[in-house]
Formats: structure tokens, sequence, C-alpha cells
């Protein structure tokens, strides 16, 4: 009786074990997969230093600030100007490897004639043979291919020692069943913007894009928290 109930007891742990790692495992993928909301720090627009005139000075023709230049570049360069950059982001790649192993061992041992008869050990023959076989075939590839477009205008955040221009930026769209955001940073240099003050985003250094959507469409692309966990690397089998 002691024994059966120490069975039942260790198979109630198993079990309890199991759906406590499930939980874990389904909290975890909630909080992973929490949909992304406007106003991120990390991409919100910055303020431009407020430009104050220049106290009047009276006896002169002309005040400092107040003056036109009609040679100069209106090309962004200051903390808080716009610059548009044009999405072309195309990547493709293709991967495949194809393994194959075999190997094929066999020993044989005999031990002879002694005195007329084959020598026994135990009343078992003392002759053996040994022959182990291994296999082992794999194949993978894989195929990958993402395209990009279009625009999206964002502002300088910093100006570096070295000259470089710190951007950020995002846009929304609000669909008919969710939303949909694109959100870019990184640094351009001032002399690969053009004149109308836009760049390609191929010239932008260490660039991050990000571009998905929330909402029903959204979700109905993803998988449900057990499926992610029977997919994951916690499932055993």
């Amino acid at each position: 009786m002691t024994q059966r109930s120490g069975l039942i007891g260790y198979a109630a742990t198993r079990k309890q074990l199991l759906l406590v790692s499930v939980i874990a495992f389904a909290t975890t993928g909630c909080t992973v997969a929490r949909d992304a909301k406007p106003g991120d720090p990390s991409y919100a627009p910055v303020s431009a230093p407020a430009m104050l005139a220049p106290p009047p000075s009276d006896g002169a023709i002309y005040r400092n600030g107040s003056g036109m230049s009609l040679f100069e570049d209106k090309r962004a360069r200051r903390i808080g100007d716009v610059i548009t950059i044009t999405l072309a982001e195309s990547t493709t790649s293709s991967k495949k490897a194809d393994t194959a192993i075999k190997k094929d061992d066999k020993v044989d041992i005999d031990a002879g004639i002694v005195l007329g008869a084959q020598p026994k050990l135990g009343g078992l023959n003392m002759s053996t043979s040994v022959n182990p076989q291994r296999d082992f075939s794999g194949a993978a590839s894989a195929d990958q291919s993402n395209k990009l477009t279009g625009t999206i205008s964002v502002m300088v955040s910093d100006v570096l020692p070295n000259g470089l221009l710190e951007v950020r930026g995002e846009k929304w769209m609000t669909l008919n069943r969710g939303e949909e955001f694109i959100r870019i940073r990184g640094y351009v240099r001032p002399e690969d913007v053009l004149p109308d003050n836009t760049i390609s985003s191929t010239k932008v250094a260490d660039v991050r894009i990000a571009y998905s959507g929330s909402g029903e469409l959204a979700q109905s692309n993803r998988q449900g928290w057990l499926s992610r966990f029977f997919s994951s690397e916690f499932w055993p089998f």
C-alpha cells in the first residue's frame, strides 16, 4: 500500500511540474509577443532647441540673425531637422546542406581448439563475433527573399563629434482591421543627403528597420502559445 501511494504521489508531482512548465512558457511567450505601441521613446521625435531672436541694436542698419543667404545649403544638419529615407531593402539568401555518414565494423574472435574442443567459460563459448553498423543521413535547405520599399520621414536626434547625424522615427498606419508601423533608426553622413533632404536606406549605417503590425490580421499569422511550445527547444521529442 505504501509503495502504491508513493507511485501515485510521484505521478502527481510530475503532472504538476509539467503544468507549471507549460504555464511558465505560456506566460513568457505572451510577454515576448506583446504588440508594439506608438510613442516608444527610442523612436520619439526630437524637439529642436528654441531659436530666440537676438536683442535689437540701435543705430545699425543690419541686425544679427535677420539676414538671408542666397547660397545657403538647406540640407538637414541640425537636431530636429527632417530627412526622408527611401526604403530600398532587398535581400535574397539560399543555403543547402547534405550530410551522409556510414561506417561498418566487423570483429571476429576465435578461441581456437584446446585438447580437441573449444574452450568454454561458465558453459559459454568463448568464440564471438561483433558486427556494428552505423548509418546517418541528413539534408537541409533554406530559401529566403525579402523586399521592402517605401518612404519614411525621420528627424535628426543627435549630431556626433565626427559629423554623423543620428536619425530616428516611426510611421503608424491605422487600417480597417489593425495597425501597421515602420520604425527606423541609424546614422547618416551629411554629404549623402541629397539637396531635397532624401537619402536611400542603403546608405544609413547601423540601421535598424522594423516593419510589423498589430490587430486581428497580425495575430492571425502567429502561432498560439501551445503550438510555439511544441515547436521550441523545450519540447523534448
